[in-house]
């Protein structure tokens, strides 16, 4: 059955007030997953960013003390080493002895010239209490007495150079050359170490120098002995850097252990005061 022609334009009209009504109440409608629960909003602020650095595992190297190459100061064929690669070696001991036969002979010939240069200008002083001489033979008699002195000294600084001590007590790293080898100045001898203490260098976050102090205790693993062993900071860096927000600081192992040598390395365990 059709609806009457005067019925046509109220259908219509109410059929559109239907459709309005269904967009509005969809649109005040807002979508589950876009709530966020009020608990969680506080917690999520309260939890403080960590930097990058905090989030990584700090690693370190263990390093002498002191380490050094040793080098020839002259041309010389060597003639003795008398400490072996990796031996131990005490302050003063001799690491290198050269051939120095030929120095020897020019500070002989240096200290011959001295010796006629000295009679020379004291015959010259007793001819010149005679006015038998004049002041320029006296003068220059002097001057050569000087410079045949200063030779000698030459030749003896030289020859002080045809054996190297060692600076410090430590162990004999790497031997670069062997003996009756022929050498040239500012050539590499040997690598020497003072492993009396072993030190450790690493970067920690920098947020850590608000507690960080030197003489602080902490331990270290070492990956080579499966062992932790105590160490204290002995230096904390000076700049830090704002890329990483880290800093560079030292640390030194806290007594004696044997088995520990430069180049072994490990993890460092620091527990910052507000998580322990």
């Amino acid at each position: 059955m059709r609806p009457l022609p005067c019925l046509r334009p109220v259908l219509f009209a109410a059929s559109i007030a239907l459709a309005l009504a269904g967009q509005a109440s969809a649109q005040t409608k807002t979508p589950a997953a876009s709530v966020t629960p009020a608990s969680a909003t506080p917690a999520a602020a309260a939890a403080p960013a960590k930097s990058s650095m905090e989030r990584q595992e700090i690693r370190a190297q263990l390093l002498p003390r002191r380490y050094t190459t040793i080098a020839a100061e002259i041309g010389a064929k060597v003639n003795r080493l008398p400490v072996r690669e990796g031996g131990a070696f005490r302050a003063g001991q001799l690491l290198v002895s050269f051939d120095c036969s030929l120095q020897q002979a020019q500070l002989q010939k240096a200290q011959a010239e001295l010796d006629g240069a000295q009679q020379t200008h004291k015959t010259n002083q007793r001819l010149a209490e005679l006015n038998s001489v004049g002041q320029l033979e006296l003068d220059l008699s002097k001057a050569a007495q000087g410079k045949a002195r200063a030779e000698v000294g030459a030749n003896q600084a030289v020859l002080g150079k045809c054996s190297i001590a060692a600076p410090y007590s430590g162990r004999l790293a790497e031997q670069k050359v062997r003996e009756q080898q022929y050498v040239q100045p500012g050539q590499a001898l040997l690598d020497i170490l003072d492993d009396s203490m072993l030190e450790l260098e690493f970067l920690v976050p920098s947020g850590w120098l608000g507690w960080l102090r030197v003489g602080s205790a902490f331990q270290v693993e070492i990956d080579e002995t499966h062992k932790s062993y105590p160490a204290k900071f002995i230096r904390i860096g000076a700049r830090v850097d704002p890329v990483s927000q880290s800093i560079k600081v030292a640390a030194a192992i806290d007594g004696k252990f044997p088995e520990l040598i430069a180049g072994m390395s490990g993890r460092v365990k620091v527990t910052p005061p507000a998580a322990r």
